[in-house]
């Protein structure tokens, strides 16, 4: 499974045409509470928030076509009650490929790039896009929770949106957060290493301290996770913009690689070396 993860999550992200031909019936939809009426939902692609009501459904996000049906069911065993709202976090396939299915039951919320995106670099229209647009952000209310969308930019893409369920403490961040490990910083689509960093610092500076993290990939974590994801990004820009300022090559810079105590951060999509060749490309412009 965890294979099967990360090559739809390269898929969507470099849009190869083989997830076309991707077999998903293997892949289950887990669902667990993180706090109260907000869950998280893991199955093929980004985590997914799901905030459950006795007045509907609010979903974070919805994975891949082809599991549209596995998550509605995920959804309704939670609780029994129709779908009002779905939010996209940003553009990419492995967070929006189920926005048809879902929009026959919701309108979608997100920031005005990602619906852009999503017609542009998804080849996507009609349903699939979102059909609430923002610029700064907005709230949405449900029952007796307030969830506040805020568009952080230029971070993972221009049009990364964070949800908080105020009454919970619950921030799913999308794919600003990749828990555990090297972010992927998509810079041909609005992505920056050092908004990114800020992004993330504001989130840290911005929340209760006590808050749960949704991320859009990893384990759920908070804020001590959240620093660490920080701490790992701040020394890695100081190391490769010392390296730069020396006059290192890439290939120098590569040898060199990130230090013992960050190699436990690679994984099958974003490695060491790839990380390292996002962070030269974006500084050294």
């Amino acid at each position: 499974m965890k294979n099967l993860s990360v090559l739809l999550l390269i898929g969507s992200m470099l849009s190869l045409p083989v997830l076309a031909a991707q077999d998903f019936s293997d892949v289950k939809i887990a669902a667990t509470q993180v706090a109260g009426d907000v869950y998280i939902l893991e199955g093929a692609g980004g985590n997914i928030g799901v905030l459950a009501t006795d007045s509907g459904l609010l979903l974070v996000d919805d994975q891949f076509e082809p599991l549209a049906e596995k998550i509605e069911a995920a959804m309704q065993e939670i609780k029994e009650q129709p779908l009002k709202y779905v939010v996209n976090t940003h553009y990419h396939g492995d967070h929006t490929g189920s926005n048809e299915y879902f929009a026959q039951h919701a309108p979608i919320f997100a920031h005005e790039n990602v619906r852009k995106r999503v017609a542009e670099d998804n080849n996507k229209s009609g349903a699939h896009l979102p059909v609430v647009t923002y610029t700064d952000g907005v709230k949405i209310y449900l029952d007796d929770e307030v969830i506040q969308l805020m568009h952080l930019p230029s971070g993972h893409t221009d049009g990364d949106t964070v949800v908080y369920f105020s009454k919970h403490k619950v921030l799913h961040m999308g794919d600003l957060l990749f828990e555990g490990r090297f972010p992927y910083i998509d810079i041909t689509h609005g992505g920056t290493v050092k908004g990114y960093l800020e992004n993330i610092q504001k989130i840290r500076k911005s929340y209760a301290q006590d808050i749960k993290i949704i991320p859009g990939h990893g384990k759920v974590t908070d804020m001590i996770g959240l620093q660490s994801s920080i701490d790992m990004i701040s020394y890695s820009i100081d190391l490769v913009e010392s390296a730069l300022a020396e006059g290192k090559t890439e290939a120098e810079i590569l040898e060199a690689g990130i230090g013992e105590q960050y190699k436990s951060w690679s994984w099958q999509f974003i490695n060491e070396e790839r990380w390292l060749k996002t962070l030269i490309t974006d500084l050294g412009q």
